[in-house]
């Protein structure tokens, strides 16, 4: 018997951008179009804050009075990818475990994820209204072995789960997934950024654009990696 049919298979699976098919937080900043977001949002793609920092310092632009006019704006515009729901179901079939790690904020995503039965196993940011602008806060924190002040850190996350017990398996598409993606056996990338790097890093990847795809994928490897 190989390595990975002794393992158990678990699926980690990103929220912007993979899940939904764009990202929300830059959508909500696009919408309210506070003053400085542009200038917040590009350093923390040049890596000169911290996605921690830098998410925070967005959120504390808008006002918390902003709340329930935002998740309707998420709600209409939100596109869910292509095969999600039989995706769910698949895993649900074949009883994997699937987690679902966002660096989104709690007010958010989960209307996005309740018409699809995901009530637990998410792992987001949180967020208070109780003062003038939103607050952010951050209940997923990195471990010591982490120091990229990540926010929700999902590789902290992962290693949650013993790599001598799980076969883990991310899905996800950006740079906040690239730590994940070293943490993984396996990666599934629908983002160009996640799979230049997976190239680079010679990490076991497939890209994707469906859901359909990765459940076609972990159907051919059904006796490796399910159970």
């Amino acid at each position: 018997m190989s390595e990975e049919m002794r393992k158990t298979p678990i699926i980690f699976c990103d929220f912007d951008g993979t899940i939904t098919t764009k990202d929300n937080i830059i959508a909500i900043m696009q919408y309210v179009n506070p003053p400085g977001w542009e200038e917040i949002k590009d350093d923390i793609l040049a890596e000169r804050v911290s996605i921690r920092s830098g998410v925070g310092k967005l959120f504390q632009l808008i006002p918390s009075s902003k709340k329930e006019e935002i998740i309707e704006f998420v709600l209409e515009q939100a596109n869910v990818r292509e095969g999600f729901q039989e995706f769910l179901q698949f895993v649900r079939e074949h009883h994997i475990p699937l987690k679902i790690v966002s660096g989104g904020i709690d007010f958010f995503v989960e209307p996005v994820l309740k018409p699809f039965g995901i009530t637990h196993s998410l792992y987001c940011n949180g967020s208070r209204f109780d003062q003038p602008t939103i607050h952010i806060t951050w209940p997923h924190r990195c471990d010591s072995l982490c120091s990229n002040d990540c926010g929700c850190c999902k590789p902290t996350i992962l290693r949650h789960y013993p790599s001598e017990t799980y076969y883990k398996i991310v899905i996800g598409d950006s740079i906040t997934d690239l730590q994940a993606a070293k943490e993984a056996d396996e990666v599934f990338a629908c983002g160009s950024f996640l799979l230049e790097k997976c190239r680079e890093l010679s990490l076991k990847h497939s890209a994707f654009t469906s859901f359909h795809e990765v459940i076609h994928h972990l159907e051919a490897r059904r006796e490796e990696v399910i159970r």
